[in-house]
C-alpha cells in the first residue's frame, strides 16, 4: 500500500540516494515472531529517518561500507541487523557516539542486486533494541544488543480512549491531505494492538527525527499513545495553518494579478493618448527608490499613497509636478543613512588643536561627547550654543567638530530669517512649496547624523509670517526632535541623531525658552598674546597660501604682528587681523610680480605704515586726559569687552544733572544714583551744600553714536563725579566696573572675563571689581591676569580710595 517516503542513509552519505519507499504492515503478526535473536548484530546506521517494528520498508544501499553490512547479514540464517538513527548534524561517516542507543531490529526479506552494484532491499521491523556496546568498528559496526519489551496494561480504559482519539485525528488528517491514502486509515482501524497502532501512525505522519526517536524509545504503551496523539494534533494544526497561509497567499496573488491587469490597461490607454512609456518607467523608478529608501512605516505608506496618486494623474496636469517633487524629496532624504563616527579621542583632540588655538572649554565638551558616545552608541545629539564676539572662530569650530567626529557638516545662516516656514517648510498647497532649511540641509548632507550649524541664532527676527525662534524650539529639544514635523512632508522625521550647534554673538535677544534648550558655551575674546599665536599658526600660513606666497621667503615678524594688533585693529576676535595680514600679503605679491621672488622678504613693524598707511587706532590710554572728571570704566558688548570713558563737568546753574552719550535708562539711573550718593555724603567728603544748588552737572560718555546701557558703569559714574567735585584726578591706569546703590554698596555685574580682557588689551594695570565677583575671576585664565592687579570692593568709599589720586 502507498505511504510516506522514508529516507535511508548509510555511513557515507555521498554514495546514497533518496528513494520513494512504502511503509506497510505485515499480513500476520506471526511473520515477526522470532524464536531467538543473536546477542551481537551488525549495525546499519540510518540518517534522517527512524524505522519502527512491525513495518515493511524498501531501502537502497549504494556505499561499499553499507554493502558489507548486507553481505554479512545475508549469510546468517536469521538475516537480522540493528538499524539505529544517526543524530542530526552529522556529516560524512558517523562515529559510534553519533548513533542513538535505541534502534529497530530489521530482517532482510528480499534483496535485488543491480549492475551498478547497488542493493534494493525489503526489510521488516522486528523489535525495539538497545545497543549496549559497540564491539566492532571495522569494516562496519557490530553491537551487543538487548531487546526492549513493551510494558503497560493494553486493555485499560485510558489506552482504549487514546486509541479511539488517535484513529479520529488520524482520519481527519488523512481527509485533509491528498498525499495520504484513505487505505491508511482502514489499516489503522483494523489494528488491535495499541503499540503497533502508535508505531504505524508515527511512521506515516511528518515528524522531526528527534520526535520519532522519542516515540521509538518509549516502551510504555500508554505514554507512547499519548505522545503520538500530541504529535498528531500538532501535525493537524500545522496543516491547518499552512492551508490558511496558502489561501491568503493565493488571495494576495489574485489581488496583485488584478492590479497588474488594471495597470496594463491604464498603460495601454496612456499609450493611445500619446503619454508614452517614459511616464511608466518614471513610476517604476520612483517605486524602486521608495523601496530602497528604508523609510519608517508611516513615511513609506505616505510615499506609496502619493505614488499611486501620481500614477493616476496625467503628466500634463499641474498636480503631477507637485506630487513628483514631493516624492523626489521623500526618497532623497536620509531616513536611515548614517556616517560612521570617529570615536578616537586622541585623533579628535589632534584635529581640534590643528584647527583652533586655545578654546579648551569647547574642546573638552566635544571630547566628553565622543567619550560618552563610545560607551552609549544610541546617545542623542546634544544641543550646543557657542556664544562670543565676532571673529573668535565659532563657525569654523563647528566645521572642526564635524571633522573630528568624521561626520558631514551643514551650515544654515539664520541671520535675518523672519518666516517660520524657513524652519518648518511650506505646506504643499502653496505654489513652489519646499521643506524648511533643516530638511534641506539633511538632504544635502545625505546622512541623518551630521553636525548641523545654526549660525547667528541671535539675529532671528519675527513678523506677521510667524516667529522662527518658536519653530526652533522643537528642532533644538532632544525630547521632541525625534519626531520633527515639517509642514511640507507631513510625516515625522527623526533629528535625534543630529549634533546641533548654534552660534550667537549675544544671548540677550535669544528667547528664554530657546536659551533653556541649549547648552551655552562662552567663547571670550582673545588677548594680544593669543592673537599673536593664532597669527603665527593659522592666519599667516593661510594667507601666504591664498596669495601665492607659500614658496617664497615672505614672513611677518612678531613685532609687525603686534603692531597690527595694537594699531590697525581693535576687536575681540581675529577677523580684522586676518584682513590686515591679507593686505600685507597682497602688497608683497604685487612687489613679487613686479620685481621677482627676491622682493618677498620679512615685514617688520617699521614697514607697516609704508604698506598699510597711517595707524588706524592710537593706544587707548593716550586718549585720557589727566584732569579731574574723567574715569575709565569697563563695559561688555556683543562684540566683547571694551573700555569707556566717563567725563563730567560743572557749570553755574540750579543743581541740575544733564546726561548725554546715547545712554539707556539704566545707565542714566546710575548717573542719578551717583549724584544722589555724593550729595548725601557731602559732610563726610567736606563739600558745601550750595555746590549742588548753584551748579549744574553734566555727565557724558564718548562715542555718542553707539547706544550704551547697563548698571555696570555705576562705579565709573560716581568716580567721575567725585573726581570733578573733589578736584582730584582719577588714576589713568585704573579701570573699574560695578553697580552702585544709594546706600553706597557695590553690587556684582556680569562679563568679568571680557572686561578684564579689554583692560589688558588697553594697557590697564589695575582693575576694580565688586567683591561679589571673586567667584567669576576663577574662570579667567591665569595668563590673562598676568600684569594686572585686581582689587575687590564692597562699598563706594573703598572704590574711591583705589580710583582717585591722593589729595594734594
Amino acid at each position: 500500500m502507498s505511504g510516506r517516503p522514508v529516507e535511508f542513509s548509510g555511513d557515507e552519505p555521498e554514495g546514497l540516494r533518496d528513494t520513494d519507499v512504502s511503509v506497510a504492515l505485515a499480513d500476520t503478526e506471526e511473520e515477526f515472531d522470532l524464536v531467538e535473536t543473536p546477542e551481537e548484530l551488525p549495525v546499519l546506521p540510518l540518517k534522517n529517518t527512524v524505522l519502527f517494528p512491525s513495518l515493511v520498508s524498501p531501502l537502497l544501499v549504494t556505499t561499499q561500507r553499507s554493502r558489507k553490512v548486507i553481505d554479512e547479514v545475508l549469510v546468517t540464517p536469521d538475516r537480522l541487523m540493528v538499524a539505529p538513527a544517526v543524530r542530526r548534524g552529522v556529516e560524512g561517516s558517523p562515529d559510534a557516539e553519533d548513533l542513538y542507543r535505541v534502534g529497530t531490529v530489521l530482517r532482510v526479506v528480499k534483496m535485488l542486486k543491480f549492475p551498478d552494484d547497488s542493493y534494493r532491499l525489503l526489510v521488516q521491523g522486528v523489535a525495539r533494541a538497545r545497543i549496549e556496546d559497540i564491539v566492532q568498528t571495522e569494516p562496519f559496526f557490530r553491537a551487543r544488543t538487548r531487546l526492549l519489551e513493551e510494558r503497560g496494561d493494553e486493555t485499560s480504559v485510558e489506552v482504549e480512549a487514546l486509541q479511539r482519539q488517535i484513529l479520529q485525528e488520524f482520519g481527519a488528517l488523512i481527509s485533509s491531505q491528498e498525499k495520504l491514502s484513505e487505505e491508511l486509515h482502514h489499516v489503522a482501524a483494523n489494528l488491535e494492538d495499541p503499540g503497533r497502532l502508535a508505531d504505524f501512525v508515527a511512521s506515516n505522519i511528518e515528524l522531526d527525527l528527534s520526535q520519532k526517536q522519542a516515540i521509538l524509545e518509549e516502551v510504555e504503551v500508554g505514554r507512547r499513545l499519548a505522545r503520538v496523539l500530541t504529535e498528531l494534533n500538532r501535525a493537524t494544526e500545522a496543516h491547518r495553518i499552512e492551508h490558511e497561509i496558502r489561501e491568503k497567499v493565493q488571495s494576495e496573488l489574485g489581488k496583485s494579478q488584478r492590479e497588474y491587469i488594471l495597470r496594463q490597461q491604464i498603460d495601454a490607454i496612456r499609450t493611445e493618448l500619446g503619454e508614452g512609456e517614459d511616464e511608466g518607467a518614471e513610476i517604476d523608478t520612483l517605486r524602486e527608490r521608495i523601496a530602497e529608501a528604508a523609510m519608517p512605516e508611516n513615511a513609506h505608506e505616505q510615499a506609496t499613497r502619493e505614488l499611486d496618486r501620481l500614477a493616476n494623474t496625467p503628466n500634463a496636469s499641474a498636480e503631477y509636478g507637485v506630487i513628483r517633487t514631493y516624492l523626489e524629496w521623500m526618497v532623497d532624504l536620509p531616513w536611515s543613512a548614517e556616517s560612521e563616527d570617529r570615536l578616537d579621542i586622541g585623533d579628535a583632540q589632534k584635529i581640534l588643536d590643528e584647527d583652533h588655538y586655545d578654546l579648551e572649554k569647547v574642546k573638552d565638551r566635544i571630547l566628553e561627547y565622543i567619550a560618552v558616545l563610545r560607551l552609549k552608541r544610541d546617545l542623542k545629539g546634544p544641543i550646543l550654543c557657542f556664544a562670543g564676539p565676532p571673529g573668535t572662530g565659532k563657525t569654523s569650530l563647528g566645521r572642526s567638530v564635524a571633522r573630528a567626529l568624521g561626520r558631514e557638516f551643514v551650515r544654515v545662516s539664520l541671520g535675518g530669517v523672519r518666516d517660520e516656514a524657513e524652519i518648518r517648510g511650506h505646506r504643499r498647497t502653496y505654489v513652489g512649496a519646499l521643506p524648511g532649511r533643516i530638511l534641506q540641509g539633511l538632504r544635502k548632507a545625505k546622512t541623518r547624523n551630521p553636525v548641523f550649524l545654526l549660525d547667528e541664532v541671535d539675529k532671528v527676527g519675527s513678523d506677521f509670517r510667524g516667529d522662527p525662534s518658536s519653530a526652533l524650539l522643537e528642532v533644538l529639544d532632544p525630547e521632541q526632535n525625534g519626531t520633527f514635523s515639517d509642514h511640507y512632508l507631513e510625516v515625522p522625521f527623526d533629528l535625534s541623531k543630529v549634533l546641533f550647534i548654534a552660534t550667537a554673538n549675544w544671548m540677550e535677544p535669544v528667547p528664554a525658552a530657546l536659551r533653556d534648550r541649549m547648552e551655552v558655551i562662552e567663547l571670550p575674546g582673545y588677548t594680544a598674546e593669543d592673537k599673536l599665536e593664532i597669527a603665527r599658526r593659522y592666519l599667516i600660513p593661510r594667507q601666504r597660501e591664498k596669495n601665492g606666497l607659500a614658496d617664497t621667503a615672505f614672513e611677518i615678524a612678531d613685532d609687525a604682528v603686534r603692531g597690527l594688533i595694537e594699531s590697525y585693529t581693535r576687536e575681540a576676535g581675529v577677523r580684522n587681523l586676518e584682513r590686515e595680514i591679507a593686505a600685507l600679503c597682497r602688497k608683497t605679491a604685487l612687489r613679487v610680480a613686479e620685481e621677482g621672488p627676491e622682493a618677498a622678504g620679512q615685514v617688520d613693524a617699521a614697514d607697516l605704515e609704508t604698506r598699510l598707511g597711517p595707524r588706524k587706532f592710537e593706544p587707548e590710554l593716550a586718549e585720557r586726559a589727566g584732569r579731574p572728571g574723567v574715569a575709565v570704566g569697563l563695559a561688555w558688548t556683543p562684540v566683547g569687552g571694551d573700555i569707556l570713558f566717563v567725563e563730567s563737568t560743572q557749570m553755574p546753574g540750579r543743581g541740575g544733572l544733564k546726561i548725554t552719550g546715547s545712554l539707556g535708562d539704566v545707565m542714566r539711573e546710575s548717573a542719578e544714583a551717583a549724584r544722589s550718593w555724593l550729595r548725601s555724603q557731602r559732610e563726610t567728603l567736606g563739600l558745601e551744600d550750595a555746590l549742588f544748588e548753584t551748579a549744574d552737572l553734566h555727565v557724558h560718555v564718548p562715542a555718542g553714536a553707539v547706544p550704551k546701557d547697563g548698571p555696570s558703569a555705576g562705579v565709573a559714574m560716581v568716580t567721575s563725579l567725585a573726581s570733578l567735585i573733589l578736584g582730584r584726578s582719577a588714576r589713568a591706569d585704573v579701570a573699574m566696573t560695578g553697580e552702585i546703590t544709594l546706600r553706597g554698596k557695590v553690587l556684582p555685574v556680569g562679563g568679568i572675563k571680557e572686561k578684564v580682557l579689554a583692560a589688558k588689551r588697553a594697557g590697564i594695570r589695575e582693575v576694580i571689581l565688586p567683591d561679589a565677583n571673586r567667584r567669576d575671576v576663577d574662570e579667567v585664565p591665569e595668563a590673562l591676569l598676568k600684569g594686572i592687579d585686581l582689587h575687590y570692593v564692597a562699598t563706594i568709599d573703598e572704590a574711591l580710595q583705589r580710583t582717585l589720586e591722593p589729595a594734594s
